[in-house]
């Protein structure tokens, strides 16, 4: 792959404009939301989804979510149920993108929904992320900013480590509040959970007075974040691990002795779900002479059902 000249953008209104005329000369922008750092680019322009799966090393099959401003711009790209509304205003902005079926005249690139009839949309709630979708007036296509199956980036540095030279920018937007991806939601005649993230199943399931449905089929995914190995180190990961074995380096949750690092010394599912890619960068990085990582159990409660969800992926069999 040819090398790409990147520039870094700051938070500042000149800079939004300058990084907006990236995304709408059809190039490649790695921008911080309030989950994890995006990837973006012009979602109605081929090419330019075209060249985030090549800089990614991303399967085509795997759709990808479009980032816009507000609720008025998703609805020009999807058909919104008053199910679906009544999410958006729940939830929106936040971490919770929402599949509705396209628009006949969405003008999305086909590579965006990967031949489905429906489509991922979100509106972010980082106050950078809004800036640069407003300067843009366009929706964003924008898959996490790292190389397909890695950890995913919350910090600049770790946009830099996994795509270095492979795109055009980065706006800088500090460190990633939420630090897990979004939850994401299939709205039709009934909601169903396609991904656990940011926002708590608990907390859908009371807007909506109800349970959701759960199905899940890593083969055919429907959203992006549903094949079986993702988010994974570059060594092999144990999960659920109640104690720390020779060649391990043991990611703690709670007060666990021995732990080489911690997702959060006071058990807290909140504070692990903002730390769990910093800390799977940080345990790959500390791994050597054929060490691995092992991790002990999260609760399966709130954001915990999330953290699992990526542990299990991350620790899924690669052959």
């Amino acid at each position: 792959m040819r090398q790409m000249p990147q520039k870094t953008y700051h938070f500042h209104p000149e800079e939004f404009l300058l990084a907006a005329d990236v995304l709408r000369a059809g190039g490649l922008l790695a921008f911080a939301t309030e989950t994890v750092y995006g990837l973006g680019g012009d979602a109605r322009n081929g090419a330019a989804v075209a060249a985030i799966y090549a800089a990614k090393g991303r399967p085509a099959f795997n759709p990808l979510i479009i980032h816009v401003a507000d609720l008025d711009s998703a609805e020009k790209y999807g058909v919104f149920s008053d199910k679906a509304r009544e999410l958006a205003y729940a939830f929106w902005p936040g971490p919770l993108s929402l599949v509705v079926p396209v628009r006949r005249d969405a003008g999305l690139s086909s590579l965006v929904t990967a031949g489905l009839d429906t489509v991922a949309i979100r509106v972010p709630a980082h106050e950078g992320a809004h800036a640069l979708l407003a300067a843009f007036d366009g929706p964003v296509a924008a898959p996490s900013a790292n190389p397909s199956g890695g950890i995913s980036p919350t910090r600049t540095a770790h946009v830099m480590a996994g795509l270095y030279g492979r795109i055009d920018g980065v706006l800088e937007g500090g460190d990633c509040a939420v630090g897990l991806e979004s939850t994401i939601l299939m709205v039709k005649d009934d909601v169903a959970l396609l991904r656990a993230g940011g926002v708590a199943i608990e907390d859908i399931e009371a807007v909506l007075r109800g349970a959701i449905l759960r199905p899940s089929d890593p083969k055919t995914p429907q959203s992006p974040g549903q094949l079986a190995s993702h988010y994974a180190p570059n060594v092999a990961v144990r999960i659920n691990a109640a104690a720390k074995e020779d060649g391990e380096i043991l990611i703690g949750f709670g007060a666990v002795s021995g732990a080489d690092i911690s997702l959060s010394e006071m058990g807290s599912v909140s504070e692990a779900a903002a730390n769990l890619f910093a800390v799977l960068h940080k345990a790959d990085a500390m791994a050597a002479n054929g060490q691995t990582i092992a991790i002990s159990p999260v609760p399966m409660m709130g954001l915990g059902l999330a953290i699992n969800d990526r542990l299990e992926r991350a620790a899924a069999d690669r052959t």
